[in-house]
């Protein structure tokens, strides 16, 4: 058996968080429906309810915090799902976990990008 992978601030996605995030990850696919992110705008609770959110995660989602979502199991691509719901695009996300705001953010990427 391997030793897992340890990179610090950063959560790694490897099976067992994939087998944690399953169900939250789930939900946030469903969002590709209309009528899925109607239904969750509607009751939010209630949403996380249908797909078997568990407390962390739903703490997560009524927060909107995505470094919640991940250390929850949430996957960076199904999280963008979530996002987009709220307007939130990759580089609302990125300052997110970065703790910049989003015109940092897109700064330091055009920096390195020189």
């Amino acid at each position: 058996m391997s030793e897992k992978r340890v990179i610090p601030g950063t959560t790694i996605f490897d099976g067992d968080v994939a087998r944690t995030g399953y169900a939250l990850n789930k939900m946030c696919y469903s969002f590709n429906e209309k009528a899925n992110r109607e239904e969750f705008l509607k009751d939010e609770d209630a949403y996380c309810t249908k797909y078997g959110l568990n407390d962390q995660q739903r703490a997560a989602i009524a927060a909107k915090n995505v470094l919640q979502l991940l250390a929850a199991g949430g996957n960076a691509y199904f999280l963008a799902k979530f996002g987009g719901i709220f307007g939130l695009d990759m580089q609302d996300i990125g300052a997110q976990q970065t703790g910049m705001t989003k015109e940092e953010f897109k700064a330091k990427l055009v920096a390195a990008g020189r």
